[in-house]
């Protein structure tokens, strides 16, 4: 589960740290902060995405489903390495993330500086820190259809469909 004292680098708007929280300081204080975040999106050899259901535990987003693996960096952990990190922790596979945008998103409790990251894997898909409870493979010409059917994070859905090969 979250680890509420793990630090996370608060950020501005060009990505420059201008603090050091707990994880729990930096939920609390809502909107008024600004934080980082990896996504990747992983791909099968035959092109179909892997999507998966968070678990009702989550902090944000509980039970919904996902189109990428990833979360918050920690203080000072380089873009990279924490994509490789949450890519074998959230979905139990080793991949090379390949770096294919940079974008910042906001909603009304959040703001964040993202990096969005593609990963090739047949899995096997183990889930081993149980965030993921379900997985499943979507063919890509099929997604527009999968997403409107039912609850998918929203920043995961603006920030990575574009950059899914359509």
């Amino acid at each position: 589960m979250v680890i509420k004292d793990e630090l996370v680098d608060l950020v501005d708007e060009d990505d420059n740290v201008v603090e050091v929280v707990t994880r729990a300081e930096m939920r609390a204080r809502k909107g008024a902060v600004r934080h980082r975040s990896c996504y990747v999106a992983v791909l099968t050899s035959d092109d179909r995405l892997v999507v998966h259901r968070r678990a009702d535990w989550k902090e944000v987003y509980p039970g919904y489903w996902d189109i990428c693996f990833g979360g918050i960096l920690g203080a000072g952990e380089a873009w990279d390495d924490a994509a490789r990190r949450e890519l074998l922790e959230e979905a139990g596979v080793e991949a090379e993330p390949v770096h294919v945008g940079t974008a910042s998103w906001s909603a009304p409790d959040t703001n964040l500086n993202a990096r969005i990251y593609l990963a090739r894997s047949d899995g096997p898909f183990t889930c081993p820190d149980g965030e993921v409870v379900e997985v499943t493979t979507i063919a890509l010409d099929e997604l527009d259809t999968w997403l409107a059917g039912r609850d998918v994070c929203p920043d995961s859905v603006d920030l990575v469909v574009p950059h899914l090969p359509r």
